[in-house]
């Protein structure tokens, strides 16, 4: 065979080896994938075939390890069974909130249940206080829940309340990402720290494949809570870190983040326990469901409020936040007001907030004026126009400040806060968890802090928004096609 006929050869092989992978691939990739998905990873591999491949083998798979899901279909047959005697219904509430809160527990298998009370926290020091206070009366039991966990001159306090908890005979537990918390510096001091002071702790969703432990690398666990003797837990935005997150960009810029945290007593503090149980068991084996506690109802009072934690995430079959946010917004009857740092929403997202507005609703966004994170930023900013076309009112809190708050409002009687962004990673990526409240004074709490946010915050037009240059809104469009890559 002479030199002519072995090139035609490879070039045949080359040619037929890239037809099976596209076809393979279009087989493979729409399956079980929102069509805007499928779509973004099908023009890769067409564009460029190889590299676009080795990225689909590498992040093309959303759901976590089948050991991970089977943990978490065996923690939820144990809330079912625990749950078991908790009603589904309340014949005072609006039809279409009693099918919210089935759909939640069928999801979750966790109850929405009355006899609560919570507190909203703004300040960013008293929300590390609070939490500390907490720790300081501790008597049998702390858990501990962060995506990114430091220890700094900020958070110095809550580590040292921890150790004096521990030197007092209390069980202290911290979960903290692997991948989030790792990078951090002074990382490994905190580690050593932790160790000296017995305090139990574990990574989070790490990625460590010469010790069998790996997934894709950028599923991650984002939830933020604190479980104080399973009567009194916080649920919200913060992180444990410093306002500035301890990086030298964010120092150059002055950047400080804006979190909200709630404090929360009542019976659902059992069920924001049992993320932490999830979670604990995932990643350490050990099951403590047994030392579950029922905490006691709050004295009945004019502010007794119903609610219902909702985890979601990788480890679950379908995108448990996404579904709660869809079904209460479509549910609204008056108002939708909604604070994300990070909106990329989906399809589904997208029309939800232009239909209620159709409907004749106020619908309102919170967002940052400036981001910490250019691609999700720019993605951000492509959706504005289309918003403001329908009629969303769109108000920028000013720099230095990152508005890391994480809530809405439905009405004047439902509310939503805790870890999860508006955005497709938060849907589908990340573990979140959210906490649903349906009480009038909670709300009204709420109120509050959205009408301090809109006083210092800047109204974007669609007039000032077809001013920006059109280098931005170019970027805008390329991060936003790239969002759609999960």
């Amino acid at each position: 065979m002479n030199g002519d006929m072995w090139i035609n050869v490879v070039w045949t092989v080359t040619l037929l080896i890239d037809l099976v992978i596209r076809i393979v691939l279009l087989m493979v990739v729409p399956r079980n994938r929102k069509p805007t998905s499928a779509m973004a990873w099908l023009l890769a591999i067409m564009l460029i075939p190889y590299l676009g491949t080795i990225l689909f083998l590498l992040i093309g798979f959303y759901h976590l390890p089948k050991r991970r899901r089977d943990e978490q279909k065996l923690v939820d047959r144990l809330l079912a069974e625990h749950a078991a005697d908790v009603p589904i219904a309340d014949p005072g509430w609006p039809r279409w909130f009693q099918r919210v809160v089935e759909q939640n527990r069928a999801l979750t298998h966790l109850p929405a249940v009355a006899g609560n009370s919570a507190e909203l926290i703004t300040d960013y020091r008293e929300q590390l206080d609070a939490m500390t206070r907490e720790i300081e009366k501790a008597t049998r039991f702390v858990h501990v829940e962060f995506y990114i966990a430091s220890l700094d001159d900020t958070t110095r306090g809550f580590f040292e309340a921890m150790e004096n908890a521990v030197k007092r005979g209390v069980t202290v537990r911290l979960l903290t990402d692997h991948i989030a918390s790792r990078k951090l510096p002074g990382a490994k001091h905190m580690l050593a720290e932790l160790d000296r002071m017995g305090v139990q702790w574990a990574w989070m969703l790490p990625v460590q494949p010469l010790k069998g432990k790996y997934q894709r690398p950028d599923l991650r666990n984002h939830r933020k809570l604190l479980v104080v003797d399973g009567t009194v837990a916080f649920i919200g935005s913060q992180n444990l870190i410093d306002r500035t997150y301890n990086s030298k960009k964010n120092h150059r810029r002055g950047l400080k983040w804006v979190e909200l945290v709630a404090r929360v007593e009542g019976p659902t503090v059992a069920a924001i326990d049992a993320v932490f149980f999830t979670d604990w068991l995932a990643e350490t084996g050990e099951e403590l469901i047994s030392e579950h506690i029922d905490a006691p109802e709050v004295p009945a009072q004019p502010q007794d409020l119903l609610c219902q934690i909702v985890p979601s995430g990788p480890g679950y079959e379908t995108e448990n936040n996404l579904r709660l946010f869809l079904s209460l917004i479509h549910g609204a009857t008056e108002r939708v007001i909604i604070t994300s740092p990070y909106f990329v929403p989906d399809e589904a997202m997208l029309y939800a907030m232009t239909i209620a507005k159709q409907r004749g609703l106020d619908v309102q966004l919170f967002v940052s004026e400036i981001g910490d994170q250019a691609m999700v930023f720019h993605a951000q900013r492509s959706y504005y126009e289309e918003l403001l076309i329908a009629g969303v009112r769109i108000f920028l809190y000013p720099g230095p400040y990152i508005l890391h708050s994480k809530f809405f409002s439905v009405d004047d009687d439902i509310a939503v806060i805790g870890s999860s962004n508006m955005d497709i990673r938060s849907f589908t990526l990340n573990c979140e968890v959210s906490m649903m409240v349906r009480g009038e004074s909670f709300v009204a709490d709420m109120r509050n802090v959205e009408a301090q946010y809109r006083e210092i915050s800047r109204e974007l037009t669609l007039e000032d928004w077809r001013k920006e240059p059109l280098r931005r809104t170019f970027w805008d469009g390329i991060a936003r096609l790239a969002s759609a890559l999960n």
